[in-house]
């Protein structure tokens, strides 16, 4: 049957989308409003949990059982995903007593997930249903079930799984998002689960990771004279050398634009000693810091280099605000 809409037909696809968003927020919201007992203790449940958090389903609720183990996983609560099929054919012996089975049916009667309640039991672990039906066969056999409610389909036809798999997810990022709050995570703990994204960069990443392969470390003695210190300057292209007393102790930073403002005023200056020129109270930071305070430093500043000192105060670097820009910070 050819349903491609004719030039006779006219269809409102703005209007269409619209009482989607209005169908599936109105039961998010019906939803907020009818939490009771059974959320809590879900959650004291997973809280308590030594182990795991399993979580399957199958069809479009196993897509959402898989988005609610990545929110969890990410945000504190060890979990995993378990396709029902597999399960039934040996991974089922990643479930231990300690875990926690969240089952996601929308039913409440799919064969693959019905068929995993016995050896669920056997091993001891404790289930969590999700259902739209809590007299159904998975909510019967769960110890919590979580109802979603009597949610009607955005689909016109009432076929495809629309307002259910939404509301189903919005109740796993809840639930994740109340465990997150009650574990008191932090942003320095999510970092740590994404070590490659921009948070982990910002929370994690230390100026003595940026640096520790660099070898522009222009150091120049404050005795020396403003000669030797520009030629250092030229030859490592930084625009600015540290400066250091005898001990090795970082005293002080030279830029070119303190030169070049020397030789408005006065005469000579090749030949004057760093100690006349240089800024006596430099801004630095230690390489122990994190890479983005170094960022906000220099923005703040407005500077463009900047010496990185060790615990010693020793200068072991000069960072550029290139080396932090090219990293995404």
């Amino acid at each position: 049957m050819d349903t491609t809409p004719t030039h006779q037909q006219s269809v409102d696809y703005l209007k269409v989308m619209q009482d989607v968003l209005v169908k599936e927020s109105q039961a998010i919201e019906s939803l907020s409003n009818s939490l009771d007992a059974s959320m809590k203790q879900a959650i004291e449940v997973i809280l308590e949990c030594e182990g795991r958090v399993v979580i399957t389903g199958i069809g479009k609720s196993g897509i959402i059982a898989r988005k609610i183990n990545a929110t969890m996983a990410s945000t504190g609560t060890p979990s995993l995903f378990l396709h029902p099929s597999e399960g039934l054919h040996g991974d089922l012996g990643m479930v231990t007593k300690h875990d926690v089975v969240m089952a996601i049916s929308n039913s409440g009667e799919s064969e693959e997930v019905i068929n995993l309640i016995p050896s669920i039991k056997r091993i001891g672990a404790k289930m969590i249903a999700i259902v739209k039906n809590p007299h159904s066969t998975l909510a019967i056999n769960s110890d919590i079930v979580l109802n979603i409610g009597d949610v009607q389909e955005a689909c016109p036809l009432g076929l495809a799984p629309t307002t259910s798999t939404t509301v189903t997810l919005a109740l796993g990022d809840a639930l994740a998002i109340a465990l997150l709050t009650a574990r008191r995570f932090q942003p320095e703990d999510f970092a740590l689960y994404h070590p490659a994204g921009s948070l982990g960069r910002k929370l994690l990443l230390t100026v003595g990771s940026v640096v520790k392969k660099a070898v522009k470390n222009p150091i120049v003695y404050e005795n020396d004279s403003i000669k030797e210190a520009l030629f250092h300057m030229t030859a490592k292209g930084m625009g600015a050398t540290t400066v250091v007393n005898e001990a090795g102790y970082l005293v002080g930073i030279l830029t070119d634009g303190d030169i070049r403002r020397a030789f408005a005023f006065a005469n000579g200056v090749l030949e004057k000693n760093v100690e006349e020129l240089c800024n006596r109270n430099p801004i630095m930071i230690e390489e122990s810091s994190l890479a983005v305070h170094a960022l906000e430093l220099m923005e703040r500043e407005k500077v463009n280099v900047l010496p990185v000192i060790n615990e010693q105060k020793q200068p072991v670097a000069m960072l550029h605000l290139h080396d932090l820009m090219n990293l995404g910070l």
